[in-house]
């Protein structure tokens, strides 16, 4: 770990025993006090990524000459396909390096190409500004992960995770206030030459904010004591080779690990479609609203925020009793329930009964990305769990792509299918029921879910008490060996 110069050996030492010594209220949640530090930066870039995003749809609109849903689309797409294609290769470059330096050189770089946002002209610039970003985030994203493990006690991981999930999902609200804010200290700034050159209008200072958040990021990384492997064990067998042939058998391992081990498997599985339920209720929800419930914005504004809710609420519980569950076990059941809440949601003509369930769905799949990276990490060796989570970013942008992107033109596809079979309507025990192609294309999306919910089951039952270990004892490595304990 960096320590500053002129510290002893010992010195050194002492602070390291220290760091992971918690102490007091806040540590006994966090775990230890570097886990603590990384969450706050967490929590500063989380709030700073979605004001970027407010803002970088703001200026997409902007520049888009009358076609701003192709446009938004367009620089969303940009944000999600860099990781599909780029994510595994991250990853074995994150198992390769020293994670802390991969961190700080990314939350630097990704602080220069917001610094110059702000001049971009062109929708172009702007959608390539957007995959640099993803780029760095494709590095910064599994080597996070890699380190949790390293700097937080097996027994709080779960604590962990949940904390992450709140850290990026929970800044939302903050960052669309703040983003209000400055749209109003844009307002009262003076009308002079340097506020036009520097672009200080409403996403000008939004670029800027973000830039700064990722600049603390850096530092309290950079400030952060995070074990750091030998260069022994980031060049150990055959991946110290930094040739072509090196890395593709990295890619190849990673793939493989996730293709054999089944508590790999089932959680990359249910992770990974269990976007697709979210993802698909974010562009057609809206249209949902509109066309199902004959609702207006603000209902729209209200299920989002009730889904929300209920994603807090579910990574509280499954923090709190964190101890007392079956993670393996729980962790398809909880796709089971969201992928039926979103069906319910779909099938209801109420406002307060799509609300409802929409609450459901975000209760359940606050605790299934917990409880996911939870297993991923209890299970995954060290040298191999950058890839492993490189691997989970890659299925995670695929299925959010694909919502994006697929689930309007398919929701207009089967609107057409359906008005010429039936004419848009079912009769369900006497009861017309209209089917617009938005409501057969999220009841599909409730299938999926549910659907690897029970593949998750399936998989979990036949990896209880397995588990892949690198060096497993009594066998070579990369076999699976049975170890009870492994599952909690």
């Amino acid at each position: 770990m960096q320590q500053p110069t002129g510290s002893s050996s010992a010195t050194r030492l002492g602070d390291a025993v220290e760091a992971t010594q918690p102490s007091g209220r806040l540590l006994k949640i966090f775990g230890t006090r570097e886990f603590f530090r990384l969450w706050i930066a967490q929590v500063i870039s989380a709030t700073g990524d979605w004001l970027g995003l407010l803002a970088t749809i703001a200026v997409a609109a902007r520049l888009s000459e009358g076609s701003e849903g192709a446009a938004i689309a367009l620089v969303l797409a940009s944000r999600v396909a860099p990781g599909f294609f780029l994510a595994t290769a991250a990853g074995v470059i994150v198992d390769r390096l020293n994670r802390k330096r991969v961190m700080i050189v990314c939350d630097l770089g990704r602080a220069g190409v917001l610094f110059l946002l702000p001049f971009v002209n062109s929708l172009a610039g702007l959608v390539m500004a957007s995959f640099v970003l993803e780029i760095l985030t494709m590095l910064w994203s599994p080597a996070k992960e890699a380190v949790v493990p390293d700097i937080v006690p097996k027994d709080k991981l779960t604590t962990a995770n949940s904390l992450n999930v709140a850290a990026a999902y929970g800044m939302f609200p903050v960052a669309a206030g703040l983003a209000a804010g400055l749209a109003k200290l844009a307002e009262w700034l003076p009308d002079e030459g340097w506020v036009d050159w520097w672009h200080l209008n409403e996403t000008g200072l939004a670029f800027y904010v973000d830039g700064v958040s990722f600049l603390l990021t850096a530092l309290i990384i950079w400030r952060t004591a995070i074990p750091v492997r030998s260069r022994t064990e980031r060049e150990s067998g055959e991946r110290g080779s930094w040739d072509l042939g090196g890395a593709v058998r990295d890619l190849r391992e990673g793939w493989q690990f996730i293709a054999v081990n089944p508590i790999v498997r089932a959680v990359n599985l249910g992770l990974a479609t269990g976007v697709i339920g979210g993802g698909m209720l974010v562009p057609l929800g809206a249209i949902f609203v509109d066309e199902v419930l004959g609702g207006d914005e603000a209902d729209f504004n209200l299920i989002l925020f009730v889904l929300g809710l209920g994603m807090a609420l579910g990574v509280i519980a499954a923090a709190t009793f964190q101890n007392r569950i079956n993670r393996a076990r729980l962790f398809p059941v909880a796709l089971v329930v969201a992928g039926g809440a979103l069906v319910v949601a779909a099938s209801s003509g109420f406002l307060t009964v799509t609300t409802s369930a929409v609450g459901v769905l975000g209760f359940a799949a606050g605790p299934i990305y917990v409880l996911g990276f939870t297993l991923l990490h209890e299970n995954v060796d060290d040298d191999l769990r950058g890839r492993i989570f490189a691997a989970l970013l890659v299925l995670v942008r695929l299925c959010l792509l694909i919502a994006l992107a697929v689930a309007p033109l398919l929701a207009e596809l089967l609107d057409s299918v359906t008005e010429a079979l039936f004419d848009g309507t079912i009769t369900v025990f006497g009861i017309e029921v209209i089917v617009p192609g938005v409501r057969v294309t999220l009841w599909l999306a409730g299938a999926i879910i549910i659907g690897a919910g029970l593949l998750a089951s399936w998989s979990l039952r036949k990896g209880t008490g397995v588990y892949l270990s690198t060096t497993p004892a009594g066998g070579p490595a990369g076999l699976l060996v049975d170890d009870p304990e492994r599952i909690p």
